[in-house]
């Protein structure tokens, strides 16, 4: 039976988010939470699109079938899956083709554990694995038909999603896979840094885990000095551009999160062209922050407290990308691992490469995340290289987008592993095919 691209499924199944839909298609047809939570007023658990729609979402349980990057949990997969394909795709598995994202270096055992789920719980009628920066590569190609990336074939993708921040080298369609380089670091390490940051200083937020994230997602910014932001954070009053506050759900007057003065939180793009404030300015405040907040008060924990302000943390979270040392994480920060991924390539790919940065990934909307990464990677580029830096026009969906676009070319049907072909050779041989 030939395929159409009406019947294949294009599932970019990250560790955050499952975005699904129809091949062919610009967006897919649903963004869902790859997780299953409880609400403690609950007594089943939930998967992601329906937690959204619950009304309270205080201190939810939540499973996630991906632990540090990597299906763990097949089973809790298969539930969200079936879900996923009966109720919000309406699509039959055993006629219709699937492609899947993958995340890089993914274990054999991990595979074999996919490709069950995929052929023998499911019953797809055919597979298809890719990674995301091909894909990535692959629509940013054909979405500038006559710009550099297209006519080199060749892309840096640097990838920041919730597990992972991955730098890429893209040639000719194939992901240059020894020359990937990894920081361990992704959306969900910056929520739990995030969390413990305003446990210690404000309310208990351990167990918040989706109300810490929409903080994250609204407040968080990245610093572009940051001796002189830090300095600003510690002033007081209306001196200090990056107070904010965020109001927690009640559950009885408002059941949402949400951030109290908006026009007080956007207080801080003031700050883009302006002078550092002198030296002493700062100390006169400095020394006013010190009477101004006594130890007495900060004792004082206020166990009904329905808000906290956020001061530096906004910029201190999205910071750990740049530098997880500072944490006492023995890692590089990312303009150091890009430029070690470039220089595992060719050299005389390193100046094309500079120049076709993409950035993807939801970590990667941070408003000034792509000046901060030019800033910190111009010192370490040579003076006769370029860099240019490119954000997709939508990094959460940019992969899919991707997916979608190979999905609708005509070979793809001769790419795919078909069920029998599964049966007959197993997952190894089968999986030879994708060039991992």
């Amino acid at each position: 039976m030939s395929m159409t691209t009406s019947n294949v499924v294009v599932l970019d199944n990250g560790g955050g988010l499952i975005k699904a839909g129809i091949g062919g298609e610009r967006d897919p047809s649903a963004v869902i939470p790859n997780c299953m939570g409880r609400p403690p007023s609950s007594k089943k658990w939930l998967t992601g699109d329906q937690l959204h729609s619950h009304p309270d979402l205080t201190s939810v349980s939540l499973r996630r079938p991906f632990d540090r990057g990597y299906l763990l949990n097949p089973d809790l997969q298969r539930d969200i899956w079936s879900h996923l394909f009966s109720n919000l795709l309406h699509i039959s598995p055993s006629q219709s083709s699937l492609l899947l994202v993958e995340p890089l270096f993914n274990l054999p055992s991990i595979q074999r554990s996919i490709d069950e789920l995929v052929f023998e719980d499911l019953g797809f009628r055919s597979l298809f694995v890719a990674d995301s920066p091909s894909l990535v590569h692959l629509y940013e190609a054909s979405h500038c038909p006559y710009g550099l990336l297209a006519k080199s074939q060749c892309s840096l993708v640097v990838d920041c999603g919730f597990s992972f921040t991955h730098a890429a080298p893209v040639f000719q369609n194939f992901t240059i896979n020894y020359a990937v380089k990894r920081i361990d670091l992704g959306g969900k390490a910056l929520t739990n840094y995030l969390k413990e940051l305003v446990s210690y200083r404000a309310v208990n937020v351990m167990d918040e885990t989706l109300i810490m994230d929409d903080v994250k997602e609204k407040l968080c910014f990245v610093s572009l000095d940051v001796p002189r932001d830090l300095q600003i954070a510690r002033k007081p009053g209306k001196d200090n551009l990056f107070r904010c506050t965020y109001v927690l759900p009640d559950g009885v007057t408002h059941m949402k999160g949400f951030v109290k003065d908006p026009n007080q939180a956007e207080r801080y793009t003031n700050l883009d062209g302006g002078a550092p404030p002198s030296a002493t300015v700062i100390n006169e405040d400095m020394d006013q922050t010190e009477v101004t907040e006594n130890p007495e008060d900060r004792r004082r924990i206020d166990l009904t407290k329905t808000e906290f302000n956020l001061t530096n943390e906004r910029f201190l979270v999205p910071e750990m990308i740049f530098h997880p040392a500072d944490l006492g994480m023995n890692q590089a920060g990312l303009a150091e691992c890009i430029v070690r991924a470039v220089n595992c390539c060719h050299p005389d790919l390193h100046p094309v490469l500079y120049q076709s940065i993409i950035l993807t990934g939801g970590s990667t909307l941070f408003p000034r995340f792509a000046q901060r990464l030019e800033m910190e990677l111009r010192p370490l580029v040579p003076d006769d290289y370029q860099v240019k830096i490119t954000t997709q026009e939508d990094p959460i969906l940019g992969v899919w987008r991707g997916g979608s676009l190979l999905a609708s070319s005509p070979d793809f049907e001769a790419m795919c592993v078909t069920k029998s072909e599964y049966e007959e050779l197993g997952s190894a041989r089968c999986r030879k095919r994708f060039f991992h």
